[in-house]
């Protein structure tokens, strides 16, 4: 399974590379399937008109007087996952919880600026980029959430990861690093059901993989969410989905975080050098990228860095407990915060 979707993996970020609009994955009627239960599936779902919490701010002032050294930025993009829809707390957003661990590993403090928008495509990211190279100096790294939405909306897989694409490769000429959590597994919503179910795994899981190969390509770094969102969040759906059976709940959100957070800190170099090399015992290492973006999207927390050529390497980085973290003190000046070293 996992070479037929490397090879449609493939197809997809050559039809990207080339300004393709699509790839056929499936026939018109199982789309139409799908786009028809995913209306119903959102009738089904509720609370999700409510506006995520606002979690934007500066996290680990403790580390204020230590240092004596700026914040580091950090940018948040994306859909719905990311700006942290389905909790009530600001400090329960993927935001916030990457935001403290980020200011616990480099004890530091780490500013967090978010613009991702729920319910967005992969197309406002272009948007989303500019408001936050506009809004002030450009993050020391970037964590981007996307991908739900283009499926459950039909968007042509090519299309979906050129967009991408362009606003990782933006991004990095800005100066940032990236890393890009890749589609989750739509075959794991409660309200959702067969045929829907088998088809929404199949196209969330080709794009993940796609989407794995061309963010490499542009630069950037990839941890699969999709089995994150998936064996676990069905096995405790009353656990780690939120109220809206749709969206993540803050158990939920923190096992994503947790998956994330090692490769953000990897990104930054803060991460240390002896877990950087392969470990064969944990079936890491070096493999081709479509090989290694496909493997990925089948197991969340699987990290994917571009290695050389053709080639990347696979990790399955040790997840590190979240510290204990606290709200975020307000922090209107941002505009102000001079970029850290």
């Amino acid at each position: 399974m996992s070479m037929s979707r490397a090879r449609v993996a493939r197809r997809i970020a050559a039809a990207a590379a080339y300004g393709g609009g699509g790839i056929g994955l499936l026939g018109a009627t199982a789309v139409g399937v799908l786009l028809t239960e995913a209306r119903l599936a959102r009738r089904v779902v509720g609370g999700a008109h409510e506006s995520p919490p606002h979690a934007d701010g500066r996290y680990g002032s403790a580390f204020v007087h230590r240092l004596g050294r700026d914040p580091l930025l950090l940018g948040v993009l994306g859909d719905s996952t990311a700006a942290g829809q389905g909790v009530h707390r600001p400090r329960q957003t993927p935001g916030a919880l990457l935001a403290s661990g980020l200011a616990a590993v480099a004890e530091r403090p780490v500013t967090l600026r978010n613009v991702a928008l729920s319910g967005a495509q992969s197309h406002d990211l272009d948007r989303q980029v500019t408001l936050l190279l506009d809004d002030g100096p450009a993050p020391d790294v970037c964590v981007i959430m996307i991908g739900a939405n283009d499926v459950t909306h039909g968007m042509p897989a090519a299309r979906s990861v050129r967009l991408l694409s362009d606003a990782v490769r933006r991004l990095r000429e800005a100066g940032s690093e990236v890393v890009v959590g890749t589609c989750p597994d739509l075959g794991t919503i409660e309200p959702v059901y067969q045929p829907l179910r088998w088809v929404a795994k199949r196209l969330s899981r080709q794009l993940a993989a796609a989407q794995t190969i061309g963010v490499l390509e542009a630069g950037g770094r990839t941890v699969s969410l999709g089995d994150l969102l998936g064996p676990e969040f069905a096995e405790n759906p009353r656990e780690l989905f939120g109220p809206d059976n749709y969206h993540p709940s803050a158990e939920g959100y923190a096992t994503a975080a947790m998956a994330v957070l090692p490769t953000l800190c990897a990104a930054l170099g803060l991460w240390p050098e002896d877990e950087e090399r392969p470990d064969v015992a944990r079936r890491e290492g070096i493999l081709p990228v479509a090989r290694a973006a496909a493997e990925a999207a089948a197991e969340g927390g699987t990290e994917v860095t571009a290695a050389r050529g053709r080639w990347a390497l696979l990790k399955h980085r040790k997840r590190r407990h979240l510290p204990a973290h606290t709200e975020a003190t307000p922090h209107h000046a941002w505009l102000r915060v001079g970029r850290g070293s």
